[in-house]
């Protein structure tokens, strides 16, 4: 088993084309040989953004703290601590803090796709 607190892992910022204000705790993942899935926790500072892009995995997230406005397929959605999301392979999506306050989120994302290509960020 493995025990791991939140804020024991230090963040790393995301630095992908469109981000904003985000950083990104990994988990777990591969290089705890996770063989299904890896746990991702993002913060998202206030008029911070994720940025906006699709991919050919689906992920689920898990907002635990603030709002964001979520862009899924160009409608938007208000979501707050304690929404779930299914987002499905190749749709395109962002969050985007709507808070004054931090935007925290767990995404959870398969370690491999594609027959075995690494999940970047797993």
């Amino acid at each position: 088993m493995l025990k791991r607190r939140v804020e024991e892992v230090n963040p790393v910022a995301v630095t992908m084309a469109g981000a904003s204000g985000v950083s990104m705790r990994l988990m777990v993942g591969r290089a705890d040989a996770a063989p299904t899935f890896a746990m991702r926790h993002y913060t998202v500072a206030p008029g911070g953004m994720t940025p906006r892009h699709q991919h050919n995995y689906e992920h689920e997230v898990i907002i635990t703290g603030g709002q964001a406005r979520v862009e899924y397929d160009g409608t938007f959605h208000e979501c707050k601590a304690g929404d779930i999301l299914l987002i499905s392979p190749n749709h395109i999506h962002q969050l985007v803090n709507s808070s004054a306050s931090d935007l925290t989120f767990f995404c959870f994302v398969p370690v491999t796709f594609d027959c075995g290509q690494p999940t970047p960020g797993s």
